[in-house]
């Protein structure tokens, strides 16, 4: 199987990388996938008739021109793309997505949004011994005011706990530091995750989900 993996910024890609060969197995054994990094979430193009400029790379505007590609592409098993959540409302964001997916060509069904509530950094406080042992001197008590996969600011409560003088100090210097930050996390606290002993709900959907289509693949060969 060949899944095209599509994330919203380059911290998503760089934890995939590290995620995606422990769920499916060593690229090319037996599935193959390939990543793309966008610059940012964006929206939904109303009426999904809006002709995106190709070369800005914001995840959602460009997606329904995207999933129209794929549909004309062979060799695409599936499509997999995930996406923070920030403050939407899961439910509502997810049935968005899909009546796009719906709308944008024939393989619909092999496309999987998965969401990370609120932030991607959620995933990394849903493996806390991952987070810990690549960053023994975390605080532990701002860790341990989260509440996983809630609305609560999470990147912040997360540099809070890692990062000298927290996110104010981040904010403060502005961009592109939050970007490099998180990256670094994803590098760092990555290569330690389980993907089994994670307790984000958000995160244990993504796990899932990937298996699923690794055994349908399965199935039918």
């Amino acid at each position: 199987m060949h899944i095209e993996i599509l994330v919203e910024d380059s911290s998503g890609e760089e934890l995939l990388k590290a995620l995606l060969p422990v769920l499916l197995g060593p690229q090319g054994d037996p599935h193959t996938w390939r990543m793309h990094a966008y610059k940012g979430i964006g929206r939904i193009p109303q009426g999904l008739l809006k002709k995106a400029d190709p070369t800005r790379r914001i995840l959602l505007d460009q997606l329904p021109r995207v999933l129209r590609g794929y549909g004309k592409t062979p060799g695409i098993d599936a499509v997999v793309i995930v996406l923070d959540t920030d403050t939407r409302g899961c439910a509502d964001f997810l049935k968005e997505l899909k009546i796009m997916a719906d709308a944008c060509g024939p393989h619909s069904d092999n496309t999987m949004f998965r969401l990370a509530i609120e932030e991607i950094e959620a995933w990394y406080f849903g493996d806390r011994e991952a987070l810990l042992a690549a960053y023994p001197k975390a605080k532990v008590d701002v860790l341990g005011r989260y509440i996983q996969d809630s609305i609560c600011g999470t990147w912040e409560l997360l540099a809070d706990a890692l990062f000298k003088g927290g996110s104010a100090a981040i904010r403060k210097d502005g961009w592109p530091l939050p970007g490099q930050v998180k990256h670094e996390w994803a590098k760092k606290i990555g290569p330690f995750m389980y993907p089994d002993r994670n307790l984000s709900p958000s995160f244990r959907k993504f796990r899932d989900g990937l298996r699923r289509l690794a055994a349908i693949d399965k199935q039918q060969g």
